[in-house]
């Protein structure tokens, strides 16, 4: 018999009137079943969290810190049970859920250490202008208030790490609620999250369903959203509440530029390897996964083949062998949706060269070329393992054609010419640029944020905690500076 996963309100377990079944997308068996708060449990838990704002804001660094610490280690110590989780609910190769694991470590890690860093105050004098003659402003930061994180499906544990981490780092106190298909993994860092001595109410993780979601995001009491997920449902979400400080981490339709000096054989096939894994990675659920490759003509004609090889030689398959590259998408539902898109592009005049096959929840690695501009694939973020790849002629088609897409996130520039990366960083109208490899590269503590629909606000620990807190200065009068 299944025991029901209990949730975490204000910071111990409890349990509701009701659960749910969470199944493996590979072969649908039985992964856990997950009790859902009632209305009365989830208000509990927002005014808990409401009631220790102070209190937790006043919470000693160096008990935050030693809690981010704890959780950092503990997540190291259990990397393959949890890797072995986040498998199973997600259905995401053992390997990149291995690695995800240790991003999670290194995101506590770093909130730690950011923890004692933060909020020593910056000085100003004031006695530059005959007005402020005796004065000197401090300026520290505050948390805005609790923290609502709604995490996705995709990165069940890094990115329910990136909503926590830098809540707790700046004494923020937060609601964490993750995707319903994947629960159970954020429902694993509650229970090592309770092994710290956080303040009483300071969190909870509550996997209320999608319906009830509005009036969480409408309480005043909850004035930050940090929000991952499709950029429908986040500008939604900003649409309904103005007034509140929303953080958007929302799709992309990443692109992988190939400049004509990336000629070499050594080049292309880097390339194309870094390509074909990085738009498969994940059953392609990544949004900065590479879904276009935009390549200059004095390269393309060798490029295609290395790439089409690179992407036939993904193995496919059991998402608990070491082996496999990509496994399931996370539903069936979801791959039925990759295969009505690349079938629409195929009927509008698409070249398909390789894949373009589902079994179940499972979708081939595929390639198109010659993609039609207005079908559903050329424009949205397909989130499945799906590439196009397209010729130009030149650096400057190069970029408009990176730039004629209503996503801006990531971008990878393959080129050795410094000063064709400096172009490309001031021209592409996206939040990162990766230059030499693919856009899907993401350091934990780096910036990390898109421009147009891809969101608004940045991720990352220090520009995370940032964003949960505004400055407030301190006027000292009367002193002898």
């Amino acid at each position: 018999m299944t025991s029901t996963h209990a949730f975490w309100l204000a910071g111990r377990q409890a349990t509701g009137e009701t659960s749910f079944d969470v199944t493996s997308p590979w072969d649908g068996r039985l992964v856990g079943r997950v009790s859902i708060p009632t209305e009365a449990q989830v208000e509990e838990a927002v005014a808990a969290a409401h009631a220790s704002v102070e209190a937790f804001s006043a919470t000693p660094a160096h008990v935050r810190a030693a809690a981010l610490d704890h959780v950092s280690r503990r997540l190291a110590e259990r990397t393959e049970e949890i890797a072995q989780l986040i498998s199973a609910e997600n259905g995401k190769p053992i390997k990149w859920a291995r690695g995800e694991v240790g991003r999670a470590v290194s995101v506590f890690r770093f909130a730690a250490e950011e923890a004692r860093r933060f909020n020593g105050g910056e000085a100003q004098r004031l006695d530059t202008d005959a007005g402020g003659q005796g004065r000197l402003a401090l300026t520290r930061r505050f948390p805005k208030g609790v923290v609502l994180g709604i995490a996705p499906f995709n990165f069940p544990l890094n990115l329910c790490a990136h909503k926590v981490a830098p809540a707790i780092a700046v004494g923020a106190p937060i609601i964490l609620k993750p995707a319903p298909a994947t629960p159970i993994s954020a429902l694993l860092l509650g229970e090592l999250l309770a092994e710290t001595e956080l303040p009483e109410g300071s969190w909870s993780v509550l996997p209320v369903e999608n319906d009830k979601m509005p009036a969480l995001v409408q309480d005043e009491r909850l004035p930050v959203i940090s929000f991952t997920g499709s950029d429908k449902v986040g500008y939604a979400i900003m649409d309904s509440v103005p007034r509140k400080h929303c953080t958007l981490e929302l799709g992309g339709n990443g692109a992988a530029v190939v400049l004509g000096d990336w000629a070499s054989e050594e080049d292309l096939d880097w390339a194309a390897t870094r390509i074909a894994t990085f738009s498969n990675y994940q059953g392609g659920q990544s949004c900065i996964g590479v879904q276009r490759v935009i390549a200059d003509a004095a390269v393309y004609d060798r490029l295609l083949p290395k790439i089409v090889a690179a992407v036939e030689a993904q193995v496919t398959g059991d998402p608990s062998d070491a082996k496999t590259d990509v496994g399931p998408l996370v539903s069936e539902d979801a791959a039925k949706r990759v295969e009505s898109w690349v079938d629409e592009a195929v009927a509008a005049g698409a070249t398909l060269v390789t894949g373009g096959s589902r079994e179940g929840a499972s979708y081939a690695p595929t390639v198109l070329t010659e993609l039609p501009a207005g079908t559903t694939l050329a424009r949205e973020e397909v989130f499945g393992p799906v590439l196009s790849v397209q010729k130009v002629d030149g650096e400057a088609a190069a970029f408009a054609a990176v730039n004629d897409s209503k996503y801006g996130l990531q971008t990878g520039v393959f080129t050795h010419d410094v000063q064709a990366a400096f172009r490309a960083h001031r021209a592409l109208e996206v939040g990162g640029v990766v230059v030499g490899d693919v856009p899907s590269y993401r350091a934990d503590q780096m910036p990390y944020g898109g421009a147009k629909a891809s969101g608004v606000g940045r991720e990352g620990v220090r520009y995370a905690m940032d964003d949960y807190t505004y400055e407030r200065v301190l006027v000292l009068t009367g002193l002898a500076l």
